[in-house]
């Protein structure tokens, strides 16, 4: 009897395999046909080739999307054409890893999973674990290491001295109210004195068991878990700069980025990106504290900020409640009321509607008077800290 069930459980795997594989093929026919109805012929003639093992069609396939992708404003992108270009990075790292060719591949998944919907979201995750397990003597993202980790310890140790932070802050850096600092609040606690009169809060010591804490001060670790993985970055001041641009590159290059670039104007920031979606190593770095569900709802994202001493980001409006973890480092915090939103003179165009046209580090007042005096709660976040901050500039 013990064989007729373990027969019995083998067949019934084997046809939920077969099943999810039948699903998967009627997804994918199902875009095909969206696509078609976009009028994409082409498109689905090269998707179709490139399935049969024809790498040139694949790579026409998606350039063809890619054209797609950027034919208006992202927001009236058609969804199908998100999906086409997901498919198409698929066939592409297919057809490349079957070449040996495991970073290019690694890209064209990554760059699915940047831009690509949410359809084949699935076969994106599954075809980066099985590609970046085949790691191996090809992967060189901790090669030449050298000094450099000699240089990440430098860069972390820079500005422990606060009398030489407040040196290269705005004016009136804490001179005013300071966010108030505790330690293991209880979520009741959080919620009832904090959350609901929202109000900001350091809550010290609710990170300390992170992973995170200890391996990403690590740079060979960064380099051997995320460093052939492709990432969105910014280069420049910040995003309301002219000089402000985006650029994709590997998550090395852009840690050695981080070392050697001083200059202002060309910054690398990899900033509000769902890395955690993304490199699934990194998110098991981390824990979401119970505090983020704190409204009742759902998280409504999960993402990272990477940056370099003297990255800066504007005065803006977020339009939801944030947790923000300081892993790394130190970062200064200003927070103005609500009630003082107007007096930011925040941007006209509704793309940047949410950001104040107020430069801190050198405000003209002549243009903005009724920044002067304006009161604020400001703080210095080490990294052994988190801090929770209400609807506020």
């Amino acid at each position: 009897m013990g064989e007729e069930l373990g027969g019995a459980a083998r067949g019934s795997e084997k046809a939920a395999e077969t099943a999810v594989g039948l699903v998967d093929e009627e997804r994918r026919a199902a875009l095909l046909r969206r696509i078609t109805e976009e009028g994409g012929f082409a498109y689905v003639s090269s998707a179709e080739k490139a399935a049969s093992g024809d790498l040139r069609a694949a790579e026409a396939a998606r350039e063809m999307a890619w054209e797609q992708l950027h034919s208006g404003p992202w927001h009236e992108v058609v969804p199908a054409w998100r999906e086409a270009y997901a498919m198409a990075c698929l066939h592409v790292a297919e057809l490349r890893a079957g070449a040996g060719e495991r970073k290019e591949a690694l890209r064209a998944l990554d760059m699915g999973l940047i831009m690509g919907g949410p359809l084949l979201r699935r076969d994106l995750d599954a075809a980066v674990e099985r590609i970046a397990a085949g790691k191996g003597s090809e992967n060189d993202a901790v090669a030449n290491v050298g000094d450099c980790a000699d240089k990440w310890w430098e860069g972390i140790s820079k500005n422990r001295d606060l009398a030489e932070a407040l040196s290269i802050l705005p004016s009136r850096s804490l001179s005013c109210k300071n966010v108030e600092k505790q330690s293991s609040l209880s979520l009741e606690t959080f919620i009832y004195d904090y959350f609901l009169r929202d109000s900001p809060v350091i809550i010290s010591g609710c990170i300390d068991h992170w992973p995170a804490m200890t391996r990403w001060k690590d740079i060979e670790y960064l380099k051997r878990v995320a460093g052939d993985r492709t990432v969105p970055i910014e280069v420049g001041k910040n995003y309301l700069c002219s000089e402000w641009k985006q650029e994709l590159i590997t998550f090395s290059q852009f840690l050695e980025r981080i070392q050697s670039t001083n200059c202002p104007a060309n910054l690398p920031y990899l900033a509000q990106h769902p890395v955690f979606d993304q490199i699934r190593e990194l998110r098991d770095d981390i824990m979401i504290p119970d505090y983020c569900f704190a409204g009742g709802g759902e998280l409504r994202s999960l993402n990272a900020w990477f940056g370099p001493l003297g990255t800066v980001t504007p005065l803006h409006h977020d339009p939801h409640h944030n947790l923000f973890a300081q892993v790394v480092g130190r970062k200064y915090i200003r927070l103005y009321p609500a009630s003082a939103s107007e007096n930011l003179y925040p941007h006209a165009e509704s793309m940047l509607s949410n950001s104040s046209q107020v430069d801190l580090d050198n405000i003209d007042y002549q243009e903005f008077p009724k920044v002067e005096g304006l009161d604020f709660i400001d703080c210095v976040l080490e990294e052994d800290t988190s801090q929770s901050s209400a609807k506020e500039y």
